[in-house]
């Protein structure tokens, strides 16, 4: 690629890179605030759309003001732009002589690379110009691969790896501008305002664009593009119907059980190994998530089927075939992606009896908490069967707390050996 497309480009994506503002402030960046002060390589991963490129901007603004970093020492390239086509791994080194040459940076650099993925071989360039230079350097990309052992190997372990989700509930009332502190939970005008903007964040989800035009007939656009440019194009899928079909059926069954001969039978394809390998392409572009049963029997574990989720409840209502909302599934698909956004490990959990308990969160060794979700305990069959549940994962499990997830209900039931809280979802997701 000639050098002075180089610099023509990398010109134009600094410049409107440093000039975007009004940003809702991301909770991730915690996390990376730790590491600005490292040398490792920041890898940030998570689906298309969900906010990395705003992220990385709200990196910047912490580099700049913490660090008193002048804009000349930043440099943002975004490789999804169709003139980064022709790029290769070979140009890297005349992409960094540019950015030397037209911006003069002294001291430190902090670069900036969007979607990096799209270029075979990246990691081994990052990793000899991270031997040599002073600097600090950060990458995203919609993929898991980012996330992969061989990344880590090919970065000698140079490497923090961190996930961008589509915004929380909190992030949500606060682009929202809708300031909330805990004690705003007792007044009754703030309960009922947060209420509302908890009924908004179901129809909208988390993208943020999405949410700052509030218009949810982007998500159909959303879909095309993951499946179009991040699975068939990327992984040179043939047949575009059966993993289209396949997508469908899963966005439609959310927490349901789904072993691979059951989808080879819905969907109609030809063979488990194509059904496996469609799952983990799935997977791989963090556009669902499949929730392993837990058992103490790794191998009752391996061959039990998963649970499946979606990385974001509105984009699977806007793609699916559904007449109706089944909102106790889109309450547990909200629950489970706010649960791996904590970094949880978890599972769903059968007793021997056939008692099922939605979430199992384990933290090392310990089983942390056992979670039902249900829209409404009212019914005293649906009370009883909830914590009879809750109680079977007491007894066999015992998990250091026992929740119920409602609508709007809350409460505290005692057991034998334990205390089971009933909480508002919306009150949950807040977590003050």
């Amino acid at each position: 690629m000639e050098k002075e497309k180089i610099k023509e480009l990398i010109t134009a994506h600094t410049r409107t890179f440093l000039a975007r503002k009004g940003l809702v402030r991301r909770e991730v960046q915690n996390e990376i605030s730790r590491l600005l002060p490292q040398r490792e390589i920041v890898l940030i991963s998570g689906v298309r759309r969900s906010g990395k490129s705003s992220l990385m901007r709200l990196i910047c603004d912490d580099i700049i003001k913490k660090g008193s970093v002048p804009a000349s020492n930043i440099l943002y390239v975004n490789f999804e732009d169709e003139r980064f086509v022709d790029f290769t791994i070979r140009d890297f080194e005349s992409l960094y002589e540019a950015f030397l040459d037209l911006q003069r940076p002294k001291g430190k650099k902090f670069l900036f690379f969007d979607e990096i993925q799209n270029i075979t071989g990246w990691e081994r360039w990052l990793n000899r110009l991270y031997e040599f230079e002073d600097l600090k350097i950060f990458v995203s990309g919609s993929n898991a691969a980012m996330l992969s052992s061989d990344i880590s190997t090919a970065l000698t372990g140079r490497n923090r790896q961190v996930v961008n989700w589509p915004f929380s509930l909190r992030e949500f009332i606060s682009l929202k501008g809708f300031p909330l502190r805990k004690k705003d939970l007792y007044s009754r005008e703030k309960r009922l305002e947060t209420k509302h903007l908890f009924r908004q964040y179901l129809e909208t989800g988390g993208f943020p664009e999405v949410i700052r035009n509030n218009d949810p007939t982007l998500l159909e656009q959303y879909f095309k593009d993951i499946l179009y440019r991040d699975i068939i194009n990327r992984h040179s899928i043939k047949n575009v119907k059966e993993i289209r079909e396949l997508t469908l059926f899963l966005a439609a069954n959310l927490g349901t059980v789904q072993s691979y001969k059951n989808l080879q039978h819905l969907a109609g394809l030809k063979s488990i190994a194509t059904v496996k390998n469609y799952v983990e392409t799935l997977a791989d572009v963090f556009l669902f998530y499949f929730i392993d049963m837990f058992s103490f029997s790794v191998k009752r574990q391996i061959y039990n089927p998963s649970k499946v989720y979606c990385v974001d409840t509105a984009l699977s209502e806007a793609i699916s075939f559904r007449f109706s909302q089944n909102l106790g599934h889109t309450y547990e698909n909200i629950v489970c992606i706010e649960l791996l956004r904590r970094k949880g490990e978890i599972y769903y959990w059968k007793s021997k009896k056939g008692k099922e308990v939605d979430f199992i969160v384990k933290e090392g060794r310990k089983i942390t908490q056992a979670i039902q979700v249900c829209v409404s305990i009212v019914d005293k069959k649906v009370m009883e069967r909830e914590i009879y549940a809750l109680m079977e994962a007491q007894n066999e499990l015992k998990p250091e707390s026992l929740t119920i997830l409602t609508d709007d209900e809350e409460d505290s039931f005692k057991g034998e050996n334990a205390v089971i809280k009933i909480v508002p979802l919306w009150k949950w997701l807040l977590q003050f």
